[in-house]
Parts: C-alpha cells; structure tokens; sequence
C-alpha cells in the first residue's frame, strides 16, 4: 500500500518514465510547433506539452509494465488524483504542471531553459508553486517573463469584467488577457471586485492601439460583447448586480466572443 510518500529511488523510476514518455510527446509536437515567438520547441509549450504528456498517461496507465509508471497507477488506484494545474512558479513565470498529491510533477521543465531536464518532480509543499489569486500577481509575473506593458481594458469594454487586462508586446502586438479558467475564476469568485480593482489601477492604453483595435472591431457588427461601448468599471458592476451565484451562461457567451477575436491585434 503506497502513501504518496515516494522514496528517492522511485522518484527516480517514475521521472525516468515520465522524460520516456516525454520523447514521445516532442516527436509529435516539435513538427507542429517549431517555433513560439521565434524561440525553437519547446520553449513556451509547456500547456501544450503538459495536455500531451497527460492524454498519454491516460492511455498508457491502465496497461503499463513500466515499474515508475505502475507507481504513480497505484496511486491513482488508490484514489490520488493526477490533476492538470496552471499557476506561479516562483512568480517568475506562469507553468501549467500536473499534481498527485503531495508531489509537483512538471513534466514540461525545459520550456523555459531549454537545457534543463524536461521532467522534474518535486515536493508540492517546496515548490513554489501556487495559484494565482489576483489579477495584480498576474500583471507581476507577464511583465517580466512575456515582456509586456499591460493597461486597462477599455477597448472591449463590455468583455473587461472577465478580462480586464490587454497586453501590449515589444513589437506593438496587443491581445486581452487572461481568457484560462483560473483567472476567470478570480474575477467572477470576487463577483468582479477584482476586475475593478485592477481596472482602477491601470492607465488607459495608448491612442494608436485603441485605433488598432477600434478598427478590427468594425468586424464584428452581431457580437455585443465585443461592440457595445461604455466605461469597463460599469460593467464590473452591472454584472456583479443582485447576483447570488455566477452566471455561467454570461461566462462562456464572454469566452465564445473572445475566441472570435483573432490571436493579436
């Protein structure tokens, strides 16, 4: 009967599977994604690599002989379950990883520094691994580590409850962020008080953006998320209005639209 607590040598076994089954998983992906904003695979793939290396590990689990493998089977036998997360590591970077337990299994290690080992366990508890909480720990983290300035979303307004942020590259490019299931969270889970705290404290962004994005707009004459106009704080509080619990048809009606924009504007 395991416990969760791996001793050294199988920690070894089951890293040594996991980078195994890593290889598999590159030959796949390297074709398709050669590059991410200029830097070769895998740098910057480490959601796509983690969603590989899980949808694998769901096939190869149930009829595994490998012995590292078969550890981390009977653990999830016995009820541990092996969860996709996405959060701050070291507030540093974002990393999308998975969790058994007590133990962080980044099974993407080396989509940052390209010569570290792609596959690091470690204790969940000495990771430095967290969830997100606010929007203002986001902004802290995509300064830094994507090279962003970040302002307010005022450019889709009526979107700006549920993404609030619209970040600007080195090479002018601009996106809204954060459309993941965990930032939407904070700021539906804070009934948008979150998103107004962000919003108030973020400077608008520059007029040449704004004109960038009102005319790919012009596009999109049926999607009231991305047409209506107004101040995004008003919207944080016309959705937060006598609400009781989230309105889940109001979130993925916000993430459809989103999804038609394109990738950068």
């Amino acid at each position: 009967m395991l416990d969760n607590n791996f001793t050294p040598q199988q920690l070894t076994m089951l890293c040594n599977d996991l980078a195994q089954l890593r290889l598999v998983v590159d030959l796949k992906l390297a074709p398709k994604m050669p590059y991410f904003a200029n830097k070769p695979y895998p740098i910057g793939r480490c959601r796509e690599i983690r969603d590989e290396m899980f949808a694998l590990l769901q096939a190869q689990l149930p009829h595994t002989d490998k012995l590292g493998l078969s550890l981390l089977k009977e653990c999830i036998h016995q009820g541990t379950d092996l969860k996709k997360a996405w959060g701050s590591l070291r507030d540093e970077y974002f990393q999308n990883a998975l969790i058994l337990g007590p133990w962080y299994i980044d099974v993407a290690n080396d989509t940052v520094n390209a010569n570290k080992p792609r596959v690091e366990i470690l204790p969940l508890a000495t990771s430095k691994f967290t969830t997100i909480e606010s929007f203002t720990q986001f902004i802290k983290i995509a300064r830094s580590y994507w090279q962003v300035e970040i302002y307010k979303n005022n450019v889709c307004p009526a979107l700006a409850p549920y993404m609030p942020l619209l970040c600007v590259g080195t090479n002018g490019a601009s996106w809204l962020a954060a459309a993941n299931d965990d930032m939407l969270n904070v700021a539906i889970n804070s009934n948008f008080e979150e998103s107004k705290l962000i919003l108030n404290a973020l400077p608008n962004p520059p007029p040449s953006i704004v004109k960038r994005w009102k005319e790919t707009l012009l596009q999109f004459t049926t999607e009231a998320y991305l047409t209506h106009e107004g101040d995004p704080i008003e919207y944080c509080r016309l959705y937060s209005h006598n609400t009781t619990r989230p309105n889940l048809t109001q979130r993925d009606a916000a993430v459809i639209a989103y999804s038609s924009l394109p990738k950068t504007v």
